[in-house]
């Protein structure tokens, strides 16, 4: 998997979203088809440059995001958020079970108009569903700044895969999407 954000094709589309810890959106989304490559980091905060530790305080405004870039004629804008709403809880306000705090929220953060189109009509829709019992909390907003997390955030899961948060938590996370999207996956 590719994490430079240079020297890639030229019809690739950029997609930024924030469900919880990093690795977790990191780990499922390296294994979908037509992600060209997926990059762990900042984004939505006040501070130029965070580092993890000032993010974890929680005092920056920067969620933990991963920042996504996909050949739409593999895989559209919609069906990529059709997998984050299934493999994260859209529900809770600034956390994602243990992960406590607005760096662990969840949040799409659009790149153009139809972007921000196509992200309210899904969380329409799904808000609308039988999906989840509680409603959607989660944020819409424009990107502004992306800030590539440190080199060990990266690929994390495919790095640590017997540490604990790995297997307890990203673990079914994995298996949720083997099972409800192996058509999309590579």
């Amino acid at each position: 998997m590719n994490h430079s954000t240079e020297n890639l094709n030229d019809n690739l589309q950029v997609a930024t979203l924030g469900g919880g810890c990093f690795w977790c959106l990191d780990a499922v989304f390296m294994e979908v088809k037509g992600i060209e490559s997926v990059t762990s980091g900042y984004s939505g905060g006040t501070v130029k440059n965070p580092a993890y530790r000032e993010v974890t305080s929680g005092r920056t405004g920067h969620a933990e995001v991963v920042q996504l870039k996909f050949d739409p004629e593999i895989i559209s804008f919609r069906e990529i958020l059709e997998i984050f709403f299934h493999l994260h809880d859209p529900t809770t306000l600034n956390r994602q079970g243990a992960d406590v705090g607005t760096q662990y929220r969840s949040v799409i953060f659009y790149h153009n108009e139809q972007q921000e189109k196509t992200a309210r009509e899904v969380f329409k829709e799904i808000d609308a569903s039988d999906l989840w019992d509680d409603p959607l909390v989660t944020e819409i907003a424009p990107m502004t700044a992306f800030y590539v997390a440190e080199d060990y955030h990266q690929e994390y899961y495919q790095n640590n895969p017997s540490q604990p948060y790995c297997t307890f938590v990203i673990g079914p996370k994995m298996e949720k999407l083997r099972k409800l999207f192996k058509d999309k996956l590579n």
